[in-house]
Formats: C-alpha cells, structure tokens, sequence
C-alpha cells in the first residue's frame, strides 16, 4: 500500500511518561528535556497537566514549567491536559493557548479517574468547549479505554462511535482515541479506526498506545493504514496510567521514529539526537528505560548509539 509522507509526533514524556516515575522531576530537568527535544526536531508536546497534585503530585510543577517554555517555544505545540472545567481555567491563566480535556469511554475507568461518569464528562465538555470559545483557547478530547478497559473489558465500538459523535458536536480541534492500558490489537485498531473515519471524515483524529503487551508498534502501522497520520509517543517509552492495574508505557518515541523512517515515512525528527535525549532521560530518572533504540541501535547504523554516563 502507499504510505502518508509525514507522520506527526505528540510527545508526551513531560506528562504521560513522567507522570508514573517515583523521583518528582524537577523543573529544571524537564526544560532541559525539553530544550534537547526541540531541537532534535519535536514541533508538538504535551507538556503537563493542571489536575490535583495529591492525586499526580509529579505534574504539580506544570505551571512553572510552562512558564519556562514558552518562552523559547516558538511555532512548537504546547498542550495541557486538564481533567475538568477547573483545570483549563488554570491552563487560561497561565496563557497557555491548547488544552486536552480528557475522560473514558468506560464508564468505571472514568470513575476511577475523575470521579464523574462518561456522561457526566460530556456535559462538563459543553462548559469546557464554552469556556475555550469565550478565552480563545484551543480544545483537544483524548477519549481514554477506547480499545478496552482493564475494569470492563472490551469497550464496543458501537459506544465509541456514539462518544465521538457527541464529542464532534463541539468545536474541537484533535480527538484522540486512546489506548490507555495497551489492550489494542491491530486488527481492532484497524476497525474502529476506519469506522470514526469514515463516519467523521471532517475531524482531526490522533491515536494514543502503550506497549503493555507488545502490541504498540503493529497498532500505529495498523492505525496509519485505517488513515490516521497523528500520533502521542513518549521518550524512552515511559509512563502509563495511575489509575489503571498493571499499566506500563506508551509507545517509545525513538522506536516509532525508527519504524516510520525506515518505511520511508517523515517526522522531522533527528533519530541521532533523540536516541541522545533518551539516554539523558535514563540518567534524569535513574533507571533504564524501554527504548529498543537506545540499546540496538537502528538497522542500518547511520545513528550511532551514546553510551550513557
């Protein structure tokens, strides 16, 4: 088949990947994480949340890392996750100008995570979309345990559909279906993907992974075959859900990046420099991290692998 010539990367380890780590990262340690992204060629981060911080005390320092990067940001994408109506009027007052509200097509992984039902969720979205239309701010949805639930099971994709119809009523600018405990499966991917896709061919969609059962990789090229060209990857292959039994890493940005060049598919991305910011990470939060890359070395040894300190 013939595949898309670019492919978009979201990076998510200031706030997905570091949001499960023990040590509290300080702010000085993501900015630089941050900085070396950037310039190995990142144009879109999710650079952390505004939700409770005895809840996810690692992402308490999220607005003072904002304000330490957008300064030298640029054209680059900075986007919060905001849990609630609370946390995007947090978000506005720091200025940040892109939000990701998210909630689970699950109905108990939501109650697990904000302590509001599916339906609950959705009608704080209509105040959240009212809010951003009234602030100028820009509003992204991740709809978490789209491809199954750990308390649940397998969501249907009829209930999906559903979700994402009412979701596309408001004006969002990405939707993002994600994987939240890696209980995708290619073929699955491939259906539910192609169905939102047909159905909403108008809508911006992206897809989130994690590698809990291996399955991250096939489920991207499984995405990208059912017409998505956006997706969330996090350095090293860290984080996870800390709501969620079992939960383990999303998708390796490294690894992913690898796949797509030696496909023929472009990121802007430097794989030499990220495989070097991987290696920093290790270093940042003390333990080996996940990243085939940064222990292999890719296929055709063009990127030589830093031998971490």
């Amino acid at each position: 088949m013939d595949y898309p010539e670019k492919i978009r990367i979201n990076e998510v380890v200031l706030r997905d990947g570091l949001q499960l780590e023990k040590k509290i990262v300080s702010v000085d340690e993501k900015v630089q994480l941050f900085n070396r992204l950037k310039n190995a060629g990142i144009e879109s981060f999710e650079f952390g949340s505004f939700v409770h911080p005895a809840r996810v005390p690692q992402m308490a320092n999220s607005g003072e890392l904002y304000s330490e990067i957008k300064q030298t940001a640029g054209s680059t994408t900075l986007i919060a996750l905001v849990p609630n109506l609370k946390g995007a009027e947090r978000a506005a007052q720091l200025g940040v100008k892109k939000i990701n509200y998210v909630f689970s097509a699950s109905d108990t992984h939501n109650l697990q995570n904000v302590q509001k039902s599916t339906l609950q969720s959705i009608e704080e979205l209509q105040q959240i979309n009212d809010f951003c239309l009234e602030n100028t701010l820009s509003l992204d949805v991740s709809l978490a345990t789209s491809f199954g639930c750990p308390f649940e099971g397998q969501i249907p994709n009829e209930r999906v559909q559903s979700i994402v119809q009412q979701i596309t009523q408001f004006e969002i600018d990405v939707l993002t279906l994600a994987d939240t405990t890696g209980m995708a499966n290619p073929k699955g991917v491939f259906q539910l993907v192609s169905l939102v896709c047909s159905e909403f061919p108008n809508q911006k969609f992206n897809l989130h992974f994690h590698n809990t059962r291996g399955m991250g990789l096939s489920n991207i090229l499984a995405g990208i075959n059912a017409g998505v060209t956006s997706f969330d990857t996090a350095l090293g292959g860290l984080g996870g859900c800390p709501f969620a039994p079992g939960a383990t890493g999303n998708v390796c940005t490294e690894d992913v990046v690898h796949l797509l060049h030696s496909m023929g598919m472009q990121t802007n991305v430097d794989l030499n420099k990220l495989i070097g910011v991987s290696a920093l990470l290790e270093e940042i939060v003390g333990h080996k991290n996940s990243s085939y890359l940064l222990k292999a070395g890719p296929y055709d040894k063009k990127y030589p692998v830093p031998v971490s300190s």
